[in-house]
């Protein structure tokens, strides 16, 4: 785990790397350009990053907890509509600060100015479709990030 310390006004400062991956929507709306742009102007790093499909395996490795539920088939579909945008990026809080800039899962509740609550709609299939995933912890982005960039 790749975890680097700074010492700011006497505190420790963990720098943190997150998955951030453009789901097919934020993508075949073209939206990239505008959430690089946003992760850029907060001062974080983009690691790495790459346009990519989704694949079964994937999916089911990235999805672990939710492959048993009724609606793990909804989740892959949409996964799979279109390339994705894989992210690696970094920085001093950026798992809890890109959660933020992200919104709430749910685009319709994502506040304004947020990626969900400025890109996110509810579409006619009910499926939800919120834009952006990232990394909800240090443990769980560095095996997300195992899975899209197996090479990292």
């Amino acid at each position: 785990m790749l975890l680097i310390t700074i010492l700011f006004g006497g505190m420790k400062m963990a720098v943190e790397r997150t998955l951030i991956l453009v789901k097919p929507d934020g993508v075949s709306a073209g939206h990239v350009g505008e959430i690089i742009t946003r992760i850029e102007r907060k001062g974080y790093k983009i690691e790495s990053l790459k346009v990519t499909m989704a694949t079964d395996e994937k999916l089911r490795a990235h999805y672990s907890d939710k492959v048993d539920k009724p609606y793990f088939g909804e989740i892959e579909s949409y996964m799979k509509e279109g390339p994705i945008v894989a992210i690696v990026a970094s920085g001093i809080n950026i798992i809890d600060a890109f959660h933020n800039m992200a919104g709430k899962t749910n685009p319709t509740l994502a506040a304004p100015g947020t990626i969900r609550g400025d890109f996110g709609c509810e579409w006619e299939d009910g499926n939800l479709r919120n834009v952006v995933h990232s990394s909800d912890g240090v443990e769980t982005a560095e095996d997300e990030i195992k899975i899209w960039f197996p090479e990292k």
